[in-house]
């Protein structure tokens, strides 16, 4: 009978547990008959196949027996004073010595684009632009419609947005926050933004749905290209060393007139490219007008360049991904 099964394997444990003189023994015994596996807690199994007359009083005794047995194995353990098996090095290891002394811990440290982010705000600081801060989620009021962009303009695709709902956005450019700057202050102006903005762009070695611009935004009285493009070179010069090699094509963007493309020659898969860090050029006069400005008045110039493409050039590293994958290896280098 299984009540009788029970008997004998507690008679088999109180005389196990009286052989225990050591600790060694006295983890043995913990495993063999009190462990996930030990013999106790297998014969609790034996309710589900017990006859459902017996069922009742072999519960009890199960749980009995166990408790009783716990007992008895505590009690023996505190005699011995909470004795544990010695613990063995693993081959190859040596035992800890704890009179050694520790070892300093390891602090955190500033993220490389962080790191970046910083060193542009020094760089244009020293050019006489102020800090600027912004939204991160939009309205299609400061993203597009005061940025002269058209409600035809592909720019507004939601296919090339991260649309929240009909009307707000998380931001494409740092470009809304000389609106939103613009919008209560009186020229003359000159700030830099810096901070994230988000595409559905498709994530590859220079690309990714979220990135980093810096923003520079200058309006004064006769401001030219000419400003514009010694104010970007120095700030190449700075950021990358006097032979770093830069270069302005022509282009089109809806808020700036002319428009340029600034590129960088940087090194991708072991050849060096021309890279876009960003775009740039004059400010359009639709734009100020948003604002209230008077173009007749007031000329400006605004860039926008990609942040972490200055990192790459920055420190030579090769693919926008490393930023982000979270490889400490790959972060402890800066």
């Amino acid at each position: 009978m299984m009540l009788d099964r029970l008997k004998q394997l507690e008679t088999e444990a109180r005389e196990a547990l009286g052989k225990v003189h050591d600790g060694a023994a006295l983890e043995q015994f913990r495993i063999a008959y009190l462990g996930t596996k030990g013999q106790l807690k297998a014969a609790m199994t034996w309710l589900k196949d017990a006859p459902k007359e017996i069922k009742p009083q072999l519960g009890q005794s199960l749980n009995k027996v166990k408790a009783d047995i716990e007992a008895a194995f505590n009690e023996l353990q505190a005699k011995m004073g909470n004795a544990k098996p010695p613990q063995e090095a693993a081959p190859g290891r040596a035992r800890i010595d704890v009179t050694e002394p520790g070892l300093p811990p390891r602090m955190g440290r500033v993220h490389v684009i962080q790191q970046v982010i910083d060193e542009l705000v020094e760089v244009f600081g020293r050019m006489g632009f102020d800090l600027a801060e912004g939204p991160e989620l939009e309205d299609e009021k400061h993203n597009f419609n005061d940025l002269n962009i058209p409600l035809q303009h592909p720019a507004r695709d939601p296919l090339d947005n991260f649309y929240i709902d009909e009307h707000h956005l998380m931001r494409t450019q740092t470009s809304t926050v000389q609106i939103r700057v613009m919008e209560k202050t009186r020229p003359p102006i000159r700030i830099v933004s810096v901070g994230r903005v988000y595409r559905p762009d498709t994530h590859d070695a220079t690309h990714s749905s979220m990135f980093h611009q810096v923003e520079g935004l200058y309006v004064d009285r006769n401001v030219s290209m000419v400003d514009l493009k010694t104010t970007l070179i120095q700030f190449a010069k700075a950021m990358f060393g006097e032979d770093a090699q830069v270069r302005l094509r022509p282009s089109y963007f809806p808020f700036t007139e002319p428009s340029a493309e600034l590129d960088i020659q940087m090194k991708i898969r072991g050849q060096m490219q021309w890279v876009e860090l960003g775009g740039c050029g004059l400010v359009d006069p639709n734009v100020f007008q948003a604002v209230g400005y008077d173009a007749e008045q007031w000329t400006g110039f605004a860039f926008g360049l990609g942040v972490e493409r200055i990192a790459m050039r920055r420190y030579g590293v090769e693919d926008i991904r490393w930023f982000f994958e979270n490889d400490v290896r790959f972060l402890r280098q800066f």
